[in-house]
């Protein structure tokens, strides 16, 4: 039995050390996008904390409002869009420039579509009487204004790569050359691979965002 306390106590420490090594591998750009993915995650964590409290504060009962509807269809976009983006990596190991452009201007099309139905999202919210200025009774629906909004405003950081990317893509699949310098070039493929990761953070966040406040609205 104490013979055996070792070999369990070598592999624990080996499996440490081989998640360690991993962590140590990853690039730099990697290593600073997950912690700001981390970061991210963090602050959203305390917006919803915050708004849940006030909600449940108010005592206005759960489910007399309808969320609005372009919520509900700004969450089917976003999940089309994630599909969209995950054919990226294949399609750049592919070498097919053409598709890849068109994937990626899909995607950052159906990103612009999102963000318009936000929009129309937060007019209906005022429509329906919650207004960002407060002094009503459901003052906790600030939180929804907020909470999106700064969703949307990450979401278009997300874009702005995607277009810098979009257009690098169109640049080399010009020529030959620049095409198969691109495909060979493993920044490229590192930063694709980079912007899915962000994509589908995005994307998994605004989901639980969305059954939070479908829950407490």
């Amino acid at each position: 039995m104490n013979s055996r306390e070792p070999n369990r106590n070598q592999k624990i420490d080996a499996r440490r050390r081989s998640a360690f090594g991993r962590v140590e591998r990853l690039p730099p750009l990697f290593v600073a996008a997950y912690m700001a993915l981390v970061g991210i995650g963090v602050l959203f964590a305390v917006l919803v904390a915050a708004y849940v409290s006030t909600r449940l504060r108010s005592g206005i009962p759960t489910g007399l409002y309808a969320l609005p509807r372009y919520f509900s269809l700004s969450t089917i976009v976003l999940l089309v869009s994630s599909y969209t983006i995950a054919q990226a990596p294949r399609l750049y190991a592919a070498d097919d420039l053409a598709t890849l452009r068109r994937c990626l201007g899909a995607t950052l099309l159906l990103g612009c579509i999102f963000a318009g139905l936000q929009v129309l999202g937060w007019r209906e919210l005022m429509a329906n009487g919650v207004s960002f200025q407060g002094g009503s009774s459901r003052s906790s629906g600030q939180f929804l204004y907020l909470i999106s909004g700064l969703h949307v405003a990450h979401l278009l950081g997300g874009m702005l790569f995607m277009l810098m990317l979009l257009l690098r893509v169109a640049h080399a699949e010009r020529d030959a050359v620049r095409s198969l310098v691109f495909i060979r070039n493993p920044y490229y493929g590192r930063q694709l691979r980079l912007l899915g990761t962000y994509w589908h953070f995005i994307d998994v966040l605004w989901v639980a965002l969305f059954g939070v406040f479908l829950f407490m609205y």
